[in-house]
């Protein structure tokens, strides 16, 4: 795949795990079309380093028609807990090869086949649609998002507490989306991962890891609450309707009964390097809320 005169385009650029991959292929010297639903979003991609914008919508195949022409490559993750999330996937899938896009790169979730979790088992068809077609592929599973830690800021900042509806010793497995980033530019623009699955995961740890590690780099003593779903949810203030936070519901209690098992290899193999550790994200994610408050969003 030629670089320098290569176009991506990315599903859900303005968000904030689809936004860690815009930087990732700029950096990469890629033309990078973000597919957005309107203008206001174009603008906000535009301005997040996107070098094209092409308004549609994953429920309009001719919208995604018009998207995909001319594309070398597709990045797609789907709209989290959404009841047509894997119609929508495969959609696009569709589109792609219709339009003659080489390479397709699906960020999916670690253990799709999970049937206990719909929210996991919604990536299937998507997968499948990958498996029955033309395109070049490459699946990714990453595992719980480091960045949800981010997520409870102002709980730690304000409370000296970290809170997860789902007990305090149940091991998880993480990674930062960071790293998921780069395995998914180094996908699209390179040949090496073309037709693998991918479970991307940097450890598992404990509610119990997780305060260690912010209390020592805090400096204070941060506590591990385990908050019910219903009181979690209404600190959390998520952008969910019953039927998602159901689903969410569903994964918390999953997690209080088996955890969530992850290995490093497939990450590390990727990156070639380590991946991004817990106490490297949680440093980050420190002096990025330093910064912000000293200086604001600049």
């Amino acid at each position: 795949m030629s670089n320098a005169e290569s176009v991506v385009l990315v599903v859900g650029a303005t968000g904030k795990f689809a936004g860690l991959v815009v930087p990732e292929l700029r950096q990469r010297k890629v033309a990078v079309r973000a597919l957005v639903r309107d203008e206001a979003r174009a603008a906000a991609a535009r301005s997040l380093g996107a070098t094209e914008v092409a308004i549609g919508d994953l429920r309009d195949p001719s919208s995604l028609a018009a998207a995909t022409r001319g594309v070398d490559a597709v990045f797609h993750i789907g709209p989290a807990f959404t009841s047509d999330e894997a119609e929508m996937g495969v959609n696009l899938v569709v589109a792609a090869e219709r339009s003659g896009v080489r390479k397709f790169v699906f960020s999916s979730v670690i253990q799709p086949t999970n049937t206990r979790l719909p929210n996991h088992a919604s990536k299937i068809p998507v997968e499948d649609a990958l498996y029955s077609s033309r395109l070049e592929y490459t699946i990714l599973h990453p595992a719980n998002l480091m960045q949800n830690i981010g997520l409870a800021w102002p709980m730690i900042r304000d409370h000296s507490c970290f809170g997860e509806p789902f007990p305090k010793d149940a091991r998880v497995a993480r990674v930062d989306y960071r790293d998921v980033a780069e395995v998914a530019a180094i996908a699209l623009t390179e040949d090496r991962l073309a037709f693998a699955t991918l479970e991307l995961c940097a450890g598992m740890f404990s509610r119990m890891d997780i305060v260690a590690v912010l209390s020592q780099e805090l400096g204070y003593p941060i506590a591990a609450l385990q908050p019910d779903f219903s009181e979690w949810a209404a600190n959390a203030r998520l952008p969910y309707g019953d039927p998602q936070l159901r689903l969410l519901s569903n994964v918390f209690a999953h997690y209080g009964a088996f955890g969530l098992g992850g290995n490093s290899l497939g990450l590390k193999a990727a990156l070639g390097r380590e991946p991004r550790s817990l106490r490297e994200y949680i440093k980050d994610l420190i002096a990025e809320k330093n910064f912000v408050h000293q200086y604001g969003n600049l």
